[in-house]
């Protein structure tokens, strides 16, 4: 019996400082939600988690309501934590802190979570959707770093490189026999 996990990679979301949970979508990000829901109606789509961030929601919003189906929202699945408050990232620092991230999973910046970290949180929840909804076919409304965490955990190419060829908004399906990962699909086009 296979399960489908479908990666939603948030749709482009603006960035201002101090609105990481409650930031919303850019212009180009509600424009591209027509093209995600064309995408994930073809699918036949039985369950709709999401991180609680609204960005995250949003983007998979519009099939949930195509499909007269509740998000379920994971604390757990939020996007990596960065740093604390009071430590300046500049962008090029933000860029080789990624890099860094994803190919030592003990590094962190002050205040900030390491890849271990965010694993351990996410992991467990990602697991237990695995059996939880076994057969299913089940979409994530999610973030760059820790779905590229989550398939990396599966396979080890999914690091940096991959990261940063991911676009805002993305979809990977993920195939897995019990909980052996045997197939990932990019379908966004």
């Amino acid at each position: 019996m296979e399960t489908y996990i479908y990666l939603v990679r948030h749709a482009e979301s603006p960035y201002t400082e101090g609105n990481e949970r409650t930031r919303g979508l850019t212009t180009k990000g509600y424009s591209d939600l027509a093209t995600v829901t064309e995408i994930l109606q073809s699918e036949e789509i039985d369950v709709i988690v999401s991180s609680p961030y609204t960005r995250a929601v949003l983007t998979v919003e519009p099939i949930a309501k195509i499909l007269g189906l509740e998000i379920k929202i994971f604390e757990d699945l939020r996007e990596h934590h960065f740093c604390s408050e009071d430590y300046n990232l500049s962008d090029d620092d933000l860029s080789v802190s990624i890099e860094r991230l994803l190919s030592d999973q003990y590094f962190s910046l002050p205040g900030g979570e390491s890849n271990k970290q965010l694993l351990a949180r996410s992991l467990p929840v990602f697991m237990k959707m695995l059996d939880q909804f076994k057969g299913k076919r089940v979409v994530i409304g999610t973030h760059g770093i820790i779905m590229t965490a989550l398939m990396g955990y599966y396979d080890s190419q999914f690091d940096y490189k991959f990261f940063k060829q991911t676009t805002k908004p993305d979809i990977y399906k993920m195939t897995f026999r019990e909980e052996q990962l045997i197939q990932v699909v990019r379908l966004w086009r």
